[in-house]
């Protein structure tokens, strides 16, 4: 809730209540200074304006609900006083500018204070409550929002250190069958994907978002380092059109879909297979694509550990605004990625 947001509310409650009543008693006949009595009463509320940055900060300090009777105590006093308040300046305006155009004045000011604190006491509880409603349901929001964002942030870190042990290892025994063969220069690239890959998995800032781009760049690079391995059995493509490679997605999202798709896919084949990766925009969905040749899905189908972190963190991200689907595609198996689609 940010700092003016209670001041326009209360406005709009004020040129509601003022133009409700000065139409209603215009429409009843009475004659009254119904300009002088839109300003009073446009004017009293000021002081439910005034006097709610206190009634947050209290609620800050006292939080309701709350099994602590001094919190309920603390409240039900600032209500009375804001009450009070309220009422007193409302009277002061009334005595001031007589908008009721009474030809002998308005009534003493204390009579009148006392009349309209009575009168209004079931109104000031009402109104005292519908602040710390509304401030306990934006505290419960920006709350869980924060909590959201932590297990994002925690699913991230899990897969940037799930990135398989054994394809580190695979990736290192290849390179030293290059180097063996004496291909220096084949090494050498291997090993530098390598250290790129390493860098971004080991990368300790909080940044859930990268461009489509960037994460492409990083399977690139991670297909390279598998190809060294798989040689002439893994084919691969990568369909990034220029056109939404700067739409933003989740950092390393991708990676265990191409992961799973190699290791129960195309590694099951004695000649291997393709695996290809597809992004697509339709209105503001994204849609990304992992297909590949390989042998159908295992009954019963389950997450391994990457897929399941990957769907916690996209409903932490995008909660119901995502989906994330595995299916049998007729010539192997489609993971399909649908995101609301961001620009940079």
């Amino acid at each position: 809730m940010t700092a003016i947001a209670p001041f326009i509310a209360w406005l709009a409650l004020a040129l509601f209540d003022a133009t409700q009543t000065v139409v209603s008693m215009r429409a009843m006949g009475m004659q009254h200074d119904w300009w002088t009595l839109f300003f009073v009463i446009v004017a009293s509320w000021g002081a439910w304006a005034a006097a709610t940055p206190l009634a947050l900060a209290l609620l800050r300090h006292f939080p309701l609900p709350s099994r602590a009777m001094r919190n309920w105590a603390v409240h039900i006093c600032a209500c009375l006083a804001i009450g009070a308040a309220w009422t007193c300046w409302a009277a002061t305006l009334e005595h001031a500018f007589n908008p009721f155009a009474y030809p002998k004045g308005p009534d003493p000011f204390l009579p009148l204070w006392k009349s309209k604190f009575i009168g209004n006491l079931v109104g000031e509880v009402i109104l005292y409550g519908a602040v710390t409603a509304l401030s306990v349901t934006f505290a419960t929001r920006k709350r869980l929002s924060q909590q959201r964002e932590l297990l994002a942030q925690a699913q991230l870190a899990a897969l940037r250190l799930q990135l398989e042990p054994h394809f580190i290892f695979n990736a290192l025994n290849a390179v030293t069958g290059l180097i063996r063969e004496k291909k220096d220069n084949e090494a050498i690239a291997t090993i530098a994907a390598l250290g790129d890959l390493l860098r971004r998995v080991t990368d300790r800032s909080e940044r859930q978002l990268v461009a489509l781009e960037s994460e492409a760049d990083f399977l690139r690079k991670y297909l390279e380092v598998q190809q060294v391995r798989f040689g002439e059995r893994l084919h691969w493509q990568l369909d990034i059109p220029a056109a939404i490679s700067g739409a933003q997605v989740p950092d390393l999202v991708l990676q265990p879909l191409v992961e799973n798709a190699i290791k129960h896919g195309i590694a099951k084949r004695a000649k291997g297979g393709t695996l290809r990766v597809t992004a697509a925009r339709a209105g503001e969905v994204l849609t990304l694509s992992v297909a590949n040749d390989g042998p159908g899905l295992a009954a019963p189908l389950r997450d391994g550990v990457g897929l399941s972190n990957t769907r916690q963190r996209l409903q932490a991200l995008y909660g119901g605004q995502q989906s994330l689907q595995l299916r049998d595609s007729g010539q192997g198996v489609l993971a399909t990625l649908t995101l609301p689609y961001r620009g940079q």
